[in-house]
C-alpha cells in the first residue's frame, strides 16, 4: 500500500511560501511551488486549494498573482495543516467485516480499535506541538 503524502506535500508548500516571505517575495505561482516539490502543479493547486479553505494560505489574483501564507508560520500548526488536507487516520481497520465465527475476527476489531486511537491521539499531540516555521527551521539546519 502507498503512504499518504498529501500532509508532506502540503507541509513542505508551507514551509516554501514561509522562506519566501522571510527572503521578501510575498507571493509565489503554484508553478514555483511545483519546482521546489518536484511535481506537477495541478497537484500543487489542489493541495493549495485546501490550505485556502483552511485559512493557512491566500491568493492573489491579476497582477502579481501568486499564493502567501495567510498567519504567521510560527502560528500554523502540523495538526492544523493534517486536518486541512483531510489526512486519513494512520491506520484503518479492514474494509470488511471480519467473520464472527472466528474468535479472533470477532475481537480483532475492538483490540485494535483502542491502540489505532492512542496512537492517533499522540500524533495529533506532537503534531500541535510542531508548527511550519519550526518545520523550516529544521530543514535549513540539515
Amino acid at each position: 500500500m502507498a503512504a499518504n503524502s498529501r500532509l508532506t506535500i502540503a507541509t513542505h508548500v508551507l514551509a516554501w511560501l514561509a522562506l519566501a516571505q522571510r527572503q521578501g517575495q510575498e507571493v509565489l505561482t503554484s508553478e514555483q511551488v511545483a519546482a521546489s516539490v518536484n511535481t506537477n502543479a495541478v497537484v500543487i493547486r489542489r493541495s493549495l486549494g485546501d490550505l485556502r479553505r483552511a485559512g493557512l494560505v491566500e491568493v492573489r489574483h491579476g497582477a502579481g498573482a501568486g499564493w502567501s501564507l495567510a498567519r504567521d508560520p510560527e502560528g500554523i500548526t502540523l495538526l492544523e495543516v493534517y486536518d486541512a488536507v483531510d489526512a486519513q487516520p494512520p491506520f484503518g481497520l479492514h474494509r470488511s467485516e471480519p467473520n464472527a465465527e472466528c474468535p479472533v475476527g470477532r475481537g480483532i476489531r475492538p483490540a485494535l480499535g483502542g491502540v489505532y486511537g492512542r496512537v492517533e491521539r499522540a500524533m495529533r499531540q506532537e503534531l500541535a506541538h510542531t508548527s511550519i516555521a519550526d518545520v523550516l527551521r529544521e530543514t535549513l539546519v540539515n
